[in-house]
């Protein structure tokens, strides 16, 4: 194909992504859809290994996270527009963002045990997600580390780009960037944000779904400044990782 008509096309898919309703639910739906379909097709062929199942479910993010990245080129915007920068910062500014990171990793925290309590006092059964996807952790250190560098990338980085930045900022183009809007659009990406953990449980979504409430507003909160959260959840991770190693040893 010619350049100048890829080009072309490229500037009115682009078009349409700013102007288009349609097209950017389109958007939306083709980044969860494709996620989910690649994650079907593929979970009859790696069976009951847990670790191919990880893995499945990394590619699953990466490829929402190109998806997200096209659509943001086809627009003529860049990662900057989610609030993530990739420039140098000063010690000071380091600093800063690393004591908000704790704040917003103690917010989170809150929220996942808030949402613990809401589900106890439901079900009347103090219970617990369901963690037995990660098993393979039991007596391997090794494993622990490339999953804690996986997860780095596709859990902290990932999720916060899709479920935080793509979401909370595309939904609000959808006649909802008010001061009531912002709020339904936090509710909606936590929401989503708990539903793909299923695999967790109940409990699980509902801590889950909690954790992205806290995240989402302090996204807003601290005028989109995603490495904040970013961090805040690679914090979490690692806990979460961690002590799911040490308590199958």
């Amino acid at each position: 194909m010619d350049i100048n008509v890829e080009q072309g096309i490229s500037a009115r898919i682009g078009k349409q992504l700013h102007t288009n309703r349609l097209v950017k639910v389109g958007e939306i739906l083709l980044v969860f859809i494709s996620a989910f379909i690649l994650i079907r097709l593929m979970n009859p062929v790696v069976g009951d290994d847990l670790i191919l199942k990880q893995a499945v479910v990394w590619i699953a993010n990466i490829l929402m996270l190109i998806i997200v990245w096209t659509g943001l080129k086809l627009r003529g915007e860049s990662w900057n527009n989610f609030g993530l920068t990739f420039k140098s910062i000063s010690w000071r500014e380091g600093t800063k963002m690393f004591l908000l990171s704790l704040f917003v990793f103690v917010l989170a925290v809150a929220g996942f045990f808030i949402g613990s309590i809401i589900m106890a006092s439901i079900t009347g059964i103090p219970d617990s997600a369901d963690m037995s996807g990660y098993d393979f952790l039991k007596d391997n250190i090794g494993m622990l580390l490339v999953t804690l560098g996986g997860v780095y990338i596709v859990s902290s980085f990932g999720e916060e780009v899709i479920y935080r930045a793509f979401l909370i900022n595309r939904i609000s183009e959808l006649g909802l960037d008010t001061k009531k809007g912002r709020i339904i659009v936090i509710i909606l990406s936590s929401i989503i944000f708990g539903l793909v953990h299923y695999e967790w449980g109940s409990m699980g979504i509902v801590q889950t779904g909690f954790m992205g409430l806290a995240l989402g507003i302090c996204y807003i909160k601290f005028k989109k400044r995603l490495w904040i959260l970013i961090l805040a959840h690679a914090y979490m991770d690692t806990i979460l990782l961690v002590q799911m190693y040490i308590a199958s040893n």
